[in-house]
């Protein structure tokens, strides 16, 4: 590379190099040898190609960074640190500490520059993909002749580990179908996973793989260290507009280490203190201090600085040009940036006047169909499935390589690639992205979900056919757990509506969320659309929970809470109670997260603590409603796997008839010692 000061090179990436080991062996914890052997490529990548400004990390249009490989987080926070984030080197020194901005895996919303939250491998590839595909859109959507405004790169460095995640695979072999051109992922080849060598469980030829994913597949063949052939791979793959670009960089793990590199032992542990000691003598590195960074490589990586300064006024001086010829297009795109909706978005959902009885998933499709021409930026489809999900927004076209304008994404049959691309859309910004498969499928998507939650993204699930309801497919498909283990997903916020009327509220609540993700959990089979001329309106929904009916004139004896196609059962069993002299309220508990997010006067307004005789109704397990239902309580549930017949008929099998639900509230009802202890309240 002519003109280039090689030695300085060296310093640089040596640089990265130490601060990796010493930072993993102060702190008796981490993975030195990936960021060691990957120093050369950050190094590269992060002074000559990647676009992005150290002093305002969310300018639009950077470059994406994406270090799927997280437990090489090290290699990351140097360079944070070297360009001049707002990362100290006295928080490189507390890595792995509480408290400090350098997680053990890095972490988006907590360090700057971090763009994503990964670790888990193979989810931070998906999340590239999701923001490839977000870029594709938005540039389709906004840029117009001589006026670019959406324009950069994504970029991902992925490890053997991600390579053998299926997540990986998945959102590969869509991102090869869509032709994104501007996604660019290293693979980092060094032959070692934490057991030993990847032969032990890994022998596929990866660039053939990816070559039958329609990708262009580069090989930099002699070493991570040759930074002119790796600049010539960057190069060809920025060229290279209709395929996504793999580059594969044979490096070696814990470079420079006298006894442990290219060995496991370089992996997923320190070095020690004298085989660090040894590393630094071997590439002529100062023994001590620890942590040194030599002055002229932080002058040379701060240039960053500048550069950064500099691309990011020209794209605003770009920007300010395109609003004075695209006045409403600047105003949307500078909306869909800043998360917020277009005024009068939902008045379609204050008009909805469904007519039942109507399945919830229906419900949802008519509710999405009545707001989507109210956004632009809604985006999002199924896992193969959208007829039964009815996830499709008509007349929006569909996103595809030739008609990257689309809204409804096909995802394939590929539900944890779908989770993983979804997050990488919402992290990317700009668009508000939805996917939808069968609640039992969640299961496939669970780890993105909980990275969805933890990183705090607006996300929205679509998830049907959400019990034993669902009926013929029988008990593999029939959810049981799903929805008790996703609401113990901590900031997902969980809905289940009653009826269709409902549904309309949930979708309203869910797009409305700027924080957090949130999932809607629908009914395959129809159910009745409840009379809100007799019962509370639906818009109690938002607060989680609510009394939709009660005895009127006295004080009620028995609680029955349900949520979902078990609500109307609930008020159909109320109703016969009461013409048996029972004093009944019935509950509609759609979200416990949003429930419990109110007041506590609120809360006990609607389930007073005196009030003991209680029946959560739910065609899922009964998992944690003994929070509602509380010692004296019962729970109507399925604690068994389904069965394939007629939905009627496994409802029936399963104990939800009016006539169960009666019996098992006379029975509480008529509980000696409980009896006493109502009419001693009630005195």
């Amino acid at each position: 590379m002519e003109g280039v000061d090689q030695d300085l090179d060296q310093l640089c990436i040596n640089t990265i190099r130490f601060l990796a080991a010493d930072a993993v062996q102060k702190a008796d914890s981490g993975h030195p040898g990936t960021p060691m052997g990957l120093a050369p490529l950050g190094y590269l990548l992060w002074t000559r190609f990647l676009k992005y400004n150290p002093k305002n990390p969310d300018w639009p249009d950077r470059d994406r960074f994406v270090l799927s490989a997280g437990h090489a987080s090290m290699l990351l926070y140097s360079l944070l640190y070297l360009t001049g984030y707002d990362l100290s080197l006295e928080e490189i020194k507390r890595f792995r500490q509480w408290g400090s901005k350098t997680p053990g895996h890095p972490e988006q919303g907590h360090t700057p520059g971090v763009e994503t939250t990964t670790g888990p491998l193979g989810q931070g590839f998906a999340n590239g993909v999701g923001m490839a595909i977000a870029e594709r859109f938005l540039a389709a959507r906004f840029n117009r002749p001589g006026h670019f405004i959406v324009d950069h790169h994504t970029y991902v460095i992925a490890s053997d580990g991600d390579m053998m995640e299926g997540i990986a695979s998945e959102a590969a072999s869509l991102a090869g179908n869509l032709r994104l051109g501007k996604l660019i992922c290293f693979y980092d080849d060094n032959h070692i996973t934490i057991e030993g060598s990847t032969d032990l469980a890994f022998c596929e030829n990866v660039k053939r793989r990816f070559e039958a994913y329609c990708w262009q597949v580069i090989a930099v063949h002699d070493d991570g260290n040759d930074l002119a052939a790796m600049s010539e791979a960057i190069q060809a793959a920025q060229a290279e507009t209709e395929r996504p670009s793999l580059i594969i960089v044979r490096t070696h793990i814990g470079y420079g280490s006298p006894h442990k590199q290219d060995t496991a032992a370089a992996h997923g542990e320190p070095l020690g203190e004298e085989e660090v000691k040894l590393t630094k003598q071997n590439l002529g590195w100062p023994t001590e201090p620890s942590f040194y960074v030599p002055d002229p490589a932080l002058a040379h990586y701060r240039k960053a600085i500048g550069r950064g300064k500099e691309a990011e006024a020209g794209w605003r001086r770009r920007f300010e040009a395109y609003a004075l010829e695209y006045p409403a297009l600047a105003e949307e795109w500078r909306r869909g940036m800043d998360r917020t909706l277009p005024e009068g978005w939902d008045a379609a959902i204050e008009e909805y006047r469904p007519e039942g009885p109507l399945a919830t998933r229906r419900a949802f499709g008519e509710v999405l169909n009545r707001t989507a021409p109210r956004f632009s930026n809604l985006i999002g489809g199924s896992a193969d499935l959208a007829p039964s999900t009815d996830t499709t927004q008509k007349g929006m076209g569909d996103f595809l390589a030739d008609h990257p304008a689309g809204r409804n994404l096909h995802f394939g049959v590929r539900e944890h690639g779908m989770g993983g691309i979804l997050n990488g859309m919402a992290l990317h910004r700009g668009v508000i992205p939805y996917g939808g498969t069968f609640l039992i499928f969640s299961d496939y998507m669970k780890g993105s979900i909980r990275l969805a939650a933890l990183m705090n993204l607006p996300v929205i699930y679509i998830f049907t056919h959400d019990s034993i309801g669902l009926g013929e497919d029988g008990p593999t498909h029939q959810p049981i757990e799903q929805l008790a283990g996703l609401r113990a997903i901590p900031n997902l916020t969980v809905i289940r509506p009653a009826d269709a009327t409902e549904t309309a509220v949930a979708w309203r609540v869910a797009i409305a969320r700027r924080e957090g993700p949130a999932a809607l959990v629908l009914t395959r089979q129809k159910i009745p659309v409840i009379d809100r001329n007799r019962t509370a309106p639906a818009e109690g929904l938002e607060r989680g929970g609510y009394i939709l009916v009660e005895t009127p004139g006295r004080r009620p004896e028995l609680i029955l809470i349900a949520t979902g196609s078990e609500v109307h059962l609930a008020l159909e069993a109320g109703r016969a109670l009461e013409a048996e002299g029972a004093a009944v309220r019935v509950v509609s508990m759609p979200s416990w997260k949003l429930f419990e997010r109110q007041p506590l006067t609120y809360r006990n307004g609607v389930l007073p603590p005196e009030i003991t005789a209680r029946i959560s109704i739910e065609a899922a397990s009964p998992f944690g409603w003994e929070r509602y239902v509380g010692s004296e309580g019962i729970m109507i549930g399925v604690d068994r796997f389904g069965a394939s017949a007629p939905s009627e008929r496994v409802m029936r099998e399963l104990g939800f008839t009016v006539e169960n639900v009666a019996a098992r509230a006379r029975a509480l009802l008529k509980r000696p010692e409980e009896a006493k202890a109502r009419r001693r309240r009630a005195s």
